[in-house]
């Protein structure tokens, strides 16, 4: 088999600090696996610059000035980390053998690299980077994050536990996953769905090589809501079994009102009202907002809005 021609797709927002650190890390690894033919001379590194504020472009340029093995897209306003994605596997898929996704401040190990490309010499399409653990989160982070795919797995979404965006796609597999039409995507879930043969490389997940993260706890919950909406209808099926339990509710409510009227002890039933009245009220809110999340999807997808917008593509 010859070596492959691999490009390395990084999303990057406000990574001016991380940048010069990165790419020498991946000029280091890919000068390596150039030189064990295990990949061809060819292979990039695809910046893409989703919408900066700070001087990510010129950082970029500068570097695809240096080293033309660094090729810069830059989208014209800030897409979101799956629309940066999509927008480099988009760009580059025709050039490349395989891709891999990678964030810029390298928490993943680039090292599984050499991992994925031996289990894509074996015959596998997809290849997923996996934590190996999570001792190195906050006991906070950790609890959520695990609770999160144990969630996602109940509500019949597949997805590769501890697996963030750090994995390997053939060209046919990248070919597959451009076909899929969706706006609100999660790409998590959605690249499971592709059925090619894939495999699991362990790492360990280290620190930021330099900047803040890009993912506080706002985000985080964001992301969480919309992986859920986005490939599961379980959480409209439970408020339909809410509903039905809080009908049956006010059914033994009812007999209780009439049962405390005939009593002569309707005085009492104020307690019992008002407690029904937040129960319901609480439950109604929290449906129309479920409901609601479900027709803003559907009003996002039918407006079949570009995922990003090139704004720039220097090779």
């Amino acid at each position: 088999m010859e070596a492959p021609v691999l490009y390395i797709v990084i999303p990057c927002y406000n990574e001016e600090e991380a940048l010069p650190i990165t790419a020498k890390r991946l000029v280091e690894l890919t000068d390596d696996m150039i030189a064990r033919a295990l990949i061809a001379p060819e292979s990039r590194i695809a910046l893409v610059d989703d919408g900066s504020r700070d001087k990510t472009w010129e950082v970029i340029c500068a570097l695809n000035r240096e080293d033309k093995r660094f090729q810069g897209i830059k989208l014209a306003h800030n897409a979101g980390h799956m629309n940066a994605l999509w927008a480099g596997m988009s760009m580059v898929c025709e050039h490349c053998d395989a891709l891999v996704t990678i964030d810029a401040d390298l928490q993943d190990d680039v090292n599984a690299i050499y991992g994925f490309l031996e289990k894509y010499r074996e015959g596998c399409d997809v290849v997923y980077g996996v934590r190996n653990d999570r001792s190195k989160d906050t006991a906070f982070k950790r609890a959520t994050a695990q609770g999160f795919y144990k969630m996602m797995h109940r509500l019949g979404v597949e997805m590769v536990y501890n697996h963030a965006d750090y994995r390997l796609l053939s060209r046919r597999a990248v070919e597959a996953l451009l076909q899929f039409g969706e706006v609100n995507m999660f790409l998590r879930g959605m690249v499971p769905l592709l059925g090619f043969k894939s495999a699991q490389v362990f790492y360990e997940r280290g620190e930021r090589v330099a900047g803040e993260s890009k993912y506080p706890l706002k985000k985080m919950l964001g992301f969480a809501v919309e992986g859920i909406t986005s490939f599961s209808n379980k959480p409209i099926r439970f408020v339909t079994l809410l509903g039905l339990i809080c009908a049956l509710l006010g059914v033994a409510m009812l007999i209780y009102v009439l049962v405390s009227l005939f009593a002569g002890n309707s005085v009492a039933g104020w307690a019992s009202m008002m407690m029904s009245i937040w129960l319901l009220g609480g439950m109604q809110l929290i449906a129309l907002g479920l409901i609601g999340e479900y027709v803003g999807k559907i009003y996002m997808e039918t407006k079949r809005r570009p995922k990003f917008i090139l704004e720039e593509y220097r090779k």
